[in-house]
């Protein structure tokens, strides 16, 4: 290993001083392209003269042509003014192949002028494109942000418009078979202001570029980590960028300008890209009029254009590797296909779950910023949905990752053979895991609690936060959080469930008149089923149960309310006060409970 990096600082070495040496040559290339061009019947003042003209008519007539085409479609939908945009396209390459075959007869003169107009309209579109896609959320941020947004764009384009005419320039060298000297003097030449300028452009505007990668709120961790990282990465890429393609020329390889360019745009729209495209998805969630298969085929576009992203880059870069090993890439090409087709196939299916538990969720907690919402009971179904998710989506992952191994040719048999025998296995050698399954089927077939309900069972008490296979845990009312295996449960007693009765005790003076407490008692309970915040969760309305029983000469007199389960301590909060503002204001006075002493006590 350590004399092949020596070998290969040597080759750098000698590459460097090559590549220095070469220089002297570059006016003696210069004199071969004159020469050139004076065989083809033109010169280089003639020729740039024709190249600018070219240039200036197709853009002229592109962007004469898109303006009338989007004023056109302006009022219709994104995919009319989409073709509007193609359409612009073809008029003005059709244009400049028409001047190009008028200014120039044939041979290499008119190869260049069709080159250059070619590289024209496709500069636009590029343009077009990266315009689009980061204003896109425009409309939806303050002017500011759009005032950012379009200093950025204006940046990027400049930088993207130069790395187009310099590769375009190479390309237009290599069509006139210039000599090495001076086309890696031109290359250079080129490169450096140009990968100057997209970092200039990337550092300038970090801030708004991290904000159009991070995209609207609410935003999860990893993408506010990536839209904080994104300015650097970029600068980054183009640093290693820059110093790869000036290391593959001095190692006496070159990197194509045009794979090189294409893939620091994908790598620079990627994440825009994908904020778009997950901003449609979005909505097309939360859209009750989108069904649930195309609101999944919003989803997984997110996870197709990263797919189509990545067989480009491969395309780009694998192809010639693969062609030099001698590798099939037809066979390559097949399988990667199959592979692809299983995992689209598989991610739709993935996102068709997760849209259908996202909606039936949603339709159990409308009020999704409401901390009573979230914390109040859910039905059944809004208990069972999120297991039903969880066991559907494995079974997809499972039989997706089986899928790929057989397209691929690998026997699976074995292996599930294998699985099959560890599932038995644990089956027999893990008792308490079994019954903590069937346990736990059972008391979710009977439907024994549910998400946010208040149980108490034989070991802990409080509200069910989390369902998971084998077991459940309870959030007590002071914080802590229990879990509890199924098969250690036993009895369950729910206080969420249907209604309560909530019976309320009163101690008071033996001469105290029954009569009045009577009344009193009603007068509250008229009063609470008045109130508009409590009448809601009150089923019977509170009163007296008389004389409970005679305890040391203190009456004990009790009463008792019937609300919704879970509702009654709102209620029961405002009885308690009206009884103690009523026992005040009328004399009525209560007697504590006698503390009973121990009598073996010394």
């Amino acid at each position: 290993m350590i004399s092949g990096f020596e070998q290969l600082a040597e080759r750098f070495v000698s590459g460097l001083f090559a590549r220095v040496a070469a220089l002297s040559d570059v006016p003696v290339e210069f004199e071969n392209l004159r020469a050139s061009l004076a065989a083809s019947g033109t010169s280089l003042l003639a020729l740039l003269f024709e190249i600018v003209l070219v240039v200036a008519l197709v853009a002229g007539v592109f962007i004469l042509f898109a303006g009338r085409f989007k004023k056109a479609a302006a009022a219709s939908s994104a995919w009319r003014r989409f073709f509007a945009g193609v359409a612009a396209a073809v008029v003005a390459l059709a244009i400049g192949f028409i001047a190009a075959r008028l200014l120039a007869g044939s041979g290499a003169p008119l190869q260049t002028l069709r080159l250059w107009t070619m590289a024209t309209v496709l500069g636009f579109v590029i343009l077009a494109a990266v315009r689009s896609l980061l204003m896109a959320s425009r409309r939806t941020e303050f002017a500011e942000r759009s005032v950012h947004l379009a200093a950025l764009v204006r940046d990027l384009s400049l930088a993207i418009g130069l790395a187009i005419i310099a590769t375009t320039l190479l390309a237009t060298l290599r069509l006139w078979s210039v000599g090495p000297a001076l086309g890696d003097l031109l290359r250079t030449g080129l490169a450096i202001p140009t990968y100057l300028m997209f970092a200039w452009a990337v550092w300038r505007h970090r801030r708004t570029m991290a904000a159009a990668v991070a995209g609207p709120r609410p935003r999860s961790r990893w993408r506010t980590r990536l839209a904080k990282m994104w300015p650097a990465v970029v600068i980054a890429f183009v640093v290693v960028t820059f110093l790869s393609a000036q290391a593959a020329l001095t190692l006496g390889t070159s990197l194509r300008g045009p794979a090189v360019l294409l893939t620091a745009l994908l790598f620079l729209a990627a994440p825009h890209l994908d904020a778009m495209i997950g901003n449609w998805a979005q909505r097309g969630l939360e859209s009750p009029d989108i069904s649930i298969l195309a609101a999944a085929g919003r989803q997984t576009a997110r996870f197709t254009v990263v797919a189509i992203m990545i067989a480009m880059l491969g395309t780009l870069w694998a192809t010639p590797l693969a062609a030099g090993f001698g590798i099939d890439l037809r066979e390559v090409a097949k399988g990667a296909s199959g592979v692809a087709l299983i995992m689209l196939v598989a991610a739709f299916l993935w996102n068709v779950v997760g849209t259908a538990t996202a909606r039936a969720l949603r339709a159990e907690l409308p009020a999704v910023g409401d901390d009573e919402m979230l914390g109040a009971p859910r039905s059944r179904l809004g208990t069972l949905v999120p297991l039903i998710s969880g066991i559907g989506k494995s079974s997809i992952l499972a039989l997706a990752l089986l899928s790929i191994l057989v397209s691929i040719g690998i026997n699976v048999w074995p292996l599930i053979a294998g699985l099959s025998v560890f599932g038995l296995a644990i089956g027999f050698g893990s008792q308490t895991l079994v019954k903590d399954l069937v346990s736990g089927l059972f008391f979710l077939i009977d439907d024994a609690f549910r998400f946010g309900e208040y149980i108490e069972t034989s070991g802990a008490k409080g509200t069910v936060e989390k369902i998971s296979v084998r077991s459940v845990s309870l959030r007590h009312q002071r914080g802590a959080l229990a879990t509890i295996p199924y098969g250690e449960i036993g009895k369950i007693q729910n206080f969420s469930r249907d209604w309560m009765i909530e019976k309320l005790t009163f101690r008071v003076a033996f001469n105290t008149d029954v009569e009045k407490v009577r009344k009193i008692f009603k007068k509250i309970g008229q009063d609470i089923s008045a109130n508009p915040e409590l009448a809601g969760d009150l089923l019977e309305p509170f009163k007296s149960q008389g004389i409970a029983e005679v305890e040391d000469g203190t009456l004990v007199i009790r009463a008792k309310f019937k609300a919704k389960a879970g509702r009654n301590f709102m209620i029961r909060r405002a009885v308690l006060l009206a009884v103690h503002q009523a026992f005040r204001e009328n004399g009525i006075q209560a007697v504590p409970k006698p503390l009973t002493s121990n009598p073996g006590a010394a």
